[in-house]
């Protein structure tokens, strides 16, 4: 069955040695019996070596790298959760939820992907979450490691927040994390093909056509016109430092739960394409937790929505108008 997708983009932030033993003897003595051939010292086992990273991803490192000096610089991409220069009341929040949860930040024409905000349902997953983490050849053993690392926490507060069952598995997964250098991702359409069965031919045109100017990415997919998510496959630079990877990892999985879309009113938040916070906020995790609140359905609009909203958003805020 042909699968809807719901494409949510992220934008630019601004920019030992073996030793032998010999036994010899200087008196006469019997023949001695055949002695059994030397033993061979163990081979060591093979290290695999990391392919090269290709001449266009060294450029790109080097870019992204740029970018990211360049934004912290301007004191962009704060890692703290938001403090007392970012104040947020209630009202504030419910707008923010909306703008964030009920709008989508892509639409489809022509066969396209063009950022025009419009408005959406309420969208969530109600199955639990089989998270897998797919790394290209070319991304170093090193950088593999704090990324899983990173990913296994990340996805542990987001399950405490959202009250999701959210595993990192191996096989049958449902929500694919690629972390791939720019030849590997163009080529891995036939790969995604094999992990979303039924995936249109815009996302993989946006998967694998991703510009430069677009850090990472997230598609969350439905069936049949369903506001239930059934499969998501966000994609991340591997050429990012680490700071900018983190932050994309950060963004990409939260939307991919159905924060789909940015609001340059949102503060303090990484929904906001101003980037001035790299990882989740308190003000984002009161929205994961507003989404999956049992008092909201999926397929809800703003209007069906607004009046829970009020209620739950004063509850979290303790009556902070």
């Amino acid at each position: 069955m042909p699968l809807g997708s719901a494409p949510l983009a992220r934008a630019p932030k601004a920019l030992a040695a073996a030793t032998m033993l010999f036994l010899a003897a200087c008196e006469v003595a019997p023949p001695p019996e055949p002695m059994p051939p030397p033993t061979a010292p163990k081979a060591r086992p093979e290290r695999i070596a990391t392919p090269a990273l290709p001449p266009v991803s060294q450029e790109l490192r080097a870019y992204y790298q740029a970018a990211q000096d360049e934004l912290l610089a301007q004191g962009m991409m704060r890692t703290d959760r938001g403090g007392p220069d970012a104040p947020f009341n209630e009202r504030q929040l419910i707008e923010n939820f909306v703008q964030i949860a009920l709008y989508d930040e892509y639409s489809r024409i022509g066969g396209r992907l063009v950022a025009r905000p419009v408005p959406s349902r309420l969208r969530r997953w109600e199955q639990p979450v089989r998270m897998s983490v797919i790394f290209g050849e070319t991304v170093p053993a090193a950088q593999q490691a704090r990324d899983r690392a990173e990913i296994g926490r990340y996805t542990q507060r987001l399950a405490e927040l959202t009250g999701l069952s959210i595993q990192k598995t191996e096989a049958d997964a449902n929500f694919h994390v690629l972390i791939l250098n720019e030849e590997e991702r163009r080529a891995f359409a036939p790969r995604l093909r094999e992990l979303v069965p039924g995936i249109d031919d815009m996302a993989l045109r946006t998967i694998t056509g991703l510009p430069r100017q677009t850090f990472c990415v997230v598609f969350s997919f439905s069936r049949g016109g369903a506001s239930t998510y059934a499969h998501a496959i966000a994609v991340v630079r591997a050429e990012h430092p680490d700071l900018l990877r983190q932050s994309c990892i950060h963004e990409e999985l939260a939307q991919g739960l159905g924060l789909a879309n940015d609001s340059p009113l949102a503060r303090p938040s990484i929904f906001n394409d101003n980037e001035e916070f790299a990882l989740l906020t308190h003000h984002d995790e009161l929205l994961l937790q507003m989404l999956y609140d049992p008092r909201l359905r999926p397929g809800m609009t703003e209007a069906t929505a607004r009046p829970i909203l009020q209620v739950i958003a004063r509850e979290l805020m303790g009556g902070e108008s």
